[in-house]
Parts: structure tokens; sequence; C-alpha cells
């Protein structure tokens, strides 16, 4: 399974972005999805989570300027960033509860595991 984040890109102060996050492989389904960032020095920071029935969380960071949302049928996570501010420049990570096929033979199990995705830089300038 892959998680590939997409969407970053260098922005105004006050701009906005929307950022991609697309799961593939043999996924039976996606529990939570959620992004969180890790700029340089500091400690990995989460954002906003979404679970399979769309019930979201937001850090106290960015409630009301973010939002996150999911299309269940394609295995993909956004998140919608507006009011961006210099301190939100960050690596953005994508990160999804999914339950897997695995086979052994001619058996098809499942197992549940938490992936982790390659970042995107998303830069603010003031």
């Amino acid at each position: 399974v892959q998680l590939q984040a997409s969407g970053g890109g260098l922005v105004q102060a006050g701009g906005s972005l929307r950022l991609s996050c697309a799961a593939s492989g043999p996924i039976a389904s996606i529990n939570d999805m959620a992004w969180y960032r890790q700029a340089p020095g500091n400690q990995r920071e989460s954002v906003a989570s979404i679970d399979r029935y769309g019930d979201t969380t937001y850090s106290d960071a960015v409630k009301g300027r973010f939002t996150i949302s999911r299309d269940s049928a394609e295995n993909t996570v956004y998140l919608q960033m507006s009011g961006l501010r210099p301190e939100d420049t960050a690596v953005y990570h994508c990160s999804a509860d999914i339950v897997v096929y695995e086979y052994s033979g001619h058996e098809r199990y499942t197992v549940r595991s938490d992936y982790r995705g390659q970042g995107t830089l998303v830069t603010v300038s003031s």
C-alpha cells in the first residue's frame, strides 16, 4: 500500500492550497485518514483527521482555516487550506488506518495497519 501526497507549493500569506493524498494497493477498507505536518526543527504536529463516517477533528492552530475531506470511492483524503500563514510552512504528510488484503497460498485474509506517506512541502511567504 502506498500513500502519495501532492498539491504543495509556494504561496503568499493569505493564500490557499489544496493538498491531496491517494492510497493505492490491495485495500479492503480505510478507517481514519489524517494530515500532520513537520516544520524544520519542530516536532511532528497533527493537523486534521477524518473518520470513515466523515467526522472531523482539527488542531487549534488550523481550526476555521483548513478543511479536511475524503473521497472514499477514490481512497483519497484532501486538505483545503485557506488563510495561510508563514507559520503553516512545513512538510505535510498524510496517514491512514487501512485494512489490506494479504494472501497465503489460496487463502485471502485481511490485516489492519497504519500507513504514512511521503510528504508535500508547503511554503508560505510573508
